[in-house]
């Protein structure tokens, strides 16, 4: 190989950085490029202009899919505070789920039940109290059968009182036709304790902590590396390998819109942390997952797919002195360079398209 055409080659250095946002998907999570030197390296021996390896032009269906590490674990965390002045009679066990119209925690002597909706219960409501969380109660009300004639408004009437009085009536309480409080105890589903926050003989009341929940729902939790978040977008289906080892289906229901540093194994020095997001999967079928809490799962991001596409190795490009990029084909002895356009990267090998390029070509690789 003569020095101007080595001298054409450059390191891909540039390109590696600049493309790690689709090329770190690939085996083990990192991005393999050939480079000038890895060329030169392979070819040291030869005085031909070929490379000692090559590999094939490939035509399949190429997938931006990866691997993550995640956490299982129970959908969103929160803290479930006293409602009125008292004593802490009674608290649920560790682990206990519980769903509308069921007690959350008792205060002397009287439950506290739980009911659906994303503001809390802040004050005692009555006929003539209008806002959205009159417009929860009286969902409620009508979603346990206790207001089926009940219009969802944001006003608390004499039809409403009547419901609540059914209600109190069915937990064996005084019929007032109000409820607060004391009573009544909102969130935004069915909760999952995690924690006691207090013990029985505590007192209790607004603003003091008695339980820390988290959602019913078994949930993953992953960290995806900025460059990768693409591949982590509201909606994308993965699947995710248990504890068990079954595979099952999921989606991806959330990202954080911050980025944070990952300081895990960096011992506190701060050095090569890489910005990380987070993103939380959902089950299909949620009654299939079994697992401990905080037990370690594997997450394929099943990414995008392009179908019945050529490619080529990744540490087959080339940079190219003019711009872009190329492979080295090998053809009847020869080597020449053939320049590529890039689409998308899998599985370590990238797809590729350019006039000249055809499926089973050999292109050069670094020896390894």
């Amino acid at each position: 190989m003569t020095s101007s055409a080595s001298e054409r080659r450059r390191p891909l250095r540039k390109y590696v950085i600049a493309s790690t946002v689709v090329a770190s998907a690939l085996v083990g999570g990192t991005a393999v490029v050939a480079t000038n030197a890895d060329h030169a390296k392979g070819q040291q021996q030869r005085t031909d202009g070929l490379p000692q390896k090559t590999d094939t032009v490939r035509r399949q269906d190429l997938s931006s899919r990866t691997q993550v590490e995640g956490t299982l674990g129970y959908s969103k965390e929160r803290k479930v505070n006293g409602g009125a002045p008292g004593t802490v009679t009674w608290l649920p066990d560790t682990g206990a789920v519980i769903r509308s119209n069921e007690s959350l925690y008792e205060a002397d002597g009287k439950k506290v039940w739980l009911m659906y909706g994303e503001r809390p219960m802040y004050r005692k409501l009555k006929v003539g109290d209008k806002g959205p969380d009159v417009r929860q109660l009286k969902q409620n009300l009508r979603d346990l059968g206790y207001g089926a004639a009940l219009t969802v408004d944001e006003e608390y009437t004499s039809g409403t009182a009547d419901a609540v009085k059914r209600w109190q009536k069915s937990h064996g309480l005084r019929q007032t036709g109000e409820t607060g409080p004391d009573q009544i105890a909102f969130a935004p589903s069915s909760v999952r304790v995690k924690k006691k926050e207090a013990a029985v003989g505590d007192q209790t009341g607004p603003g003091r902590p008695l339980l820390t929940v988290t959602g019913a729902e078994r949930e993953v939790q992953i960290k995806v590396d900025v460059a990768d978040a693409a591949l982590a977008e509201v909606g994308t289906r993965v699947e995710i390998t248990l504890p068990s080892g079954d595979k099952v289906k999921g989606r991806v229901a959330s990202v954080d819109r911050s980025a944070s540093s990952d300081e895990k194994d960096q011992g506190g020095g701060g050095q090569d942390q890489s910005a990380k997001v987070t993103a939380r999967v959902t089950f299909s079928d949620p009654g299939r997952v079994k697992g401990i809490d905080q037990a370690p799962v594997t997450v394929d991001l099943q990414g995008e797919t392009h179908e019945n596409v050529l490619t080529v190795p990744v540490n087959a490009l080339l940079a190219l002195s003019a711009g872009g990029f190329g492979v080295q084909v090998v053809e009847d002895g020869k080597a020449r360079e053939v320049p590529v356009k890039l689409g998308l990267f899998g599985q370590g090998r990238v797809e590729v398209s350019g006039s000249g390029l055809k499926e089973g070509m050999k292109v050069g690789v670094p020896k390894a």
